[in-house]
């Protein structure tokens, strides 16, 4: 075997490695990075990071400026009732959002928050009435 040929093998064996070490890489990256929605019942048995939604309950925001500190109470579909914990600027748009999904996990009887994604009334909810209004022949 002439010497370009074996260093030819080994460029490709090298390569190879590389492309299996770069694709272990980016598998073991994108499982740690993924959070599931979960329900309350699922966030408060997990130990990982997750996520979960739900609507505001009515008169439970405490915020602290000083502080900067956030807790609230969601309520899901079922009715069911989770304390949120959330260290950081409270969204100015909280208090009219129509859901909230909550980044983080669960601690002593607590939610706590990593993130929060506030989705807010659409501008355009109640223009659906008016377009069927304006384009019926009544």
């Amino acid at each position: 075997m002439t010497d370009s040929r074996r260093q030819r093998r080994i460029w490709y064996a090298v390569g190879g490695v590389l492309v299996v070490a770069f694709l272990a890489y980016g598998t073991t990256s994108f499982k740690s990075n993924l959070t599931p929605y979960v329900s309350f019942e699922e966030a408060s048995r997990s130990a990982r990071k997750v996520q979960v939604a739900g609507g505001l309950v009515e008169n439970s925001t405490e915020y602290l400026d000083a502080t900067e500190e956030l807790q609230f109470a969601m309520v899901d579909e079922g009715g069911n009732t989770l304390t949120v914990h959330y260290s950081g600027v409270k969204p100015g748009n909280f208090e009219e959002a129509v859901q909230i999904v909550a980044v983080g996990s669960f601690h002593e009887g607590v939610f706590h928050a990593e993130q929060l994604l506030v989705k807010c009334p659409s501008k355009y909810q109640g223009l659906e009435d008016d377009i069927r209004e304006y384009g019926s022949e009544t």
